[in-house]
């Protein structure tokens, strides 16, 4: 009897067996026999090594592409993350940052390519997709006018959580993004870092594997920044950690590993330490890889000429 293996890299039945114990995971396999009329596949488990199924991608971008008529969005975008990864998404405003989280999270469907969470297609199979996914946009899906306490219980219940789990995972999260002191306070009286980590708790209610964040520390101020990256680096022990930023010294401080967009395509993907090898900064790093250039009046202001500046007479400067 013949075997046929699937790529076990990009398919979605990837679980865990309660039989496999704590240190073994278990992948469907297919088998059909080929004396048979009729192929017909059989499932059967396989198990593996912790070490290999940590190698299976839980977030997959497969030659993404956006079109809007003659404008892509983003044209070819592949990459792979794996478990326990924290990975800084980089580049300018506009280059597709946006996009691509989108389109990962399924709220987007691609003019090409496929994208997967978990090993499922997050443009046939979102829902499944969803169940792993916690996803925080730039600005949060929150209601103003409903308190912390109330907005979870609701995002919960549409979750599909039991009465019990649901109780349980609110108080998880209101504790791991310390909401305590503002439960049941209207969200439209929040602080803007509040509100934010209000909708990083909605994020994780469901307790995913998976986490896409887009500009988590925008608007917030040096102490709400500090707090979020705590909350990040905790998240990370176990979750697989998307998140888009434009301020570099937040990929410093939260990720190990950098992805850069530029107009649409992937300009770098790798480790932080090989993003500036050569000591340069990531400024100036960022710069050259995004093809960044002055605009004349820039540099014109930039410039050191010295036919521009106005010399003070020494009898004036000692009048005065």
């Amino acid at each position: 009897m013949g075997t046929r293996s699937y790529d076990v890299g990009l398919h979605p039945r990837f679980f865990e067996s309660s039989r496999a114990g704590p240190s073994r995971l278990s992948i469907v396999r297919g088998k059909y026999g080929k004396s048979q009329a009729f192929k017909t596949w059989h499932m059967t488990e396989l198990k593996i090594d912790a070490d290999i199924a940590d190698r299976i991608p839980t977030i997959e971008a497969d030659r993404l592409s956006k079109f809007y008529g003659i404008f892509a969005a983003t044209r070819d975008v592949s990459f792979k993350i794996y478990s326990g990864e924290v990975v800084a998404f980089l580049g300018p405003n506009g280059a597709g940052k946006s996009t691509t989280m989108r389109l990962l999270t399924g709220y987007l469907s691609p003019s090409e390519g496929v994208a997967r969470i978990a090993g499922f297609d997050m443009n046939k199979q979102r829902l499944e997709g969803s169940k792993h996914l916690g996803y925080l946009p730039e600005s949060g899906p929150l209601y103003p006018d409903m308190t912390p306490f109330g907005l979870l219980d609701f995002f919960a219940e549409a979750r599909g959580l039991n009465k019990k789990t649901k109780l349980d995972r609110i108080e998880k999260v209101v504790g791991l993004c310390d909401l305590g002191s503002v439960i049941y306070k209207p969200i439209n009286k929040l602080s803007k870092g509040f509100r934010q980590r209000v909708g990083m708790a909605q994020a994780l209610i469901h307790e995913p594997n998976v986490l896409i964040m887009d500009e988590p520390t925008s608007g917030l101020d040096p102490n709400q920044i500090r707090g979020v990256r705590e909350t990040m680096r905790r998240l990370g022990e176990e979750k697989t950690i998307l998140l888009s930023t434009h301020i570099l010294q937040e990929v410093e401080a939260m990720a190990d590993r950098v992805i850069l967009i530029n107009e649409g395509r992937i300009v770098f993907d790798g480790l932080l330490k090989d993003l500036d090898p050569h000591k340069k900064g990531l400024d100036d790093v960022f710069a050259e890889l995004t093809n960044f250039q002055l605009e004349p009046d820039d540099e014109e202001n930039h410039r050191t000429d010295s036919s521009s500046r106005v010399e003070v007479p020494p009898s004036a400067s000692d009048n005065s």
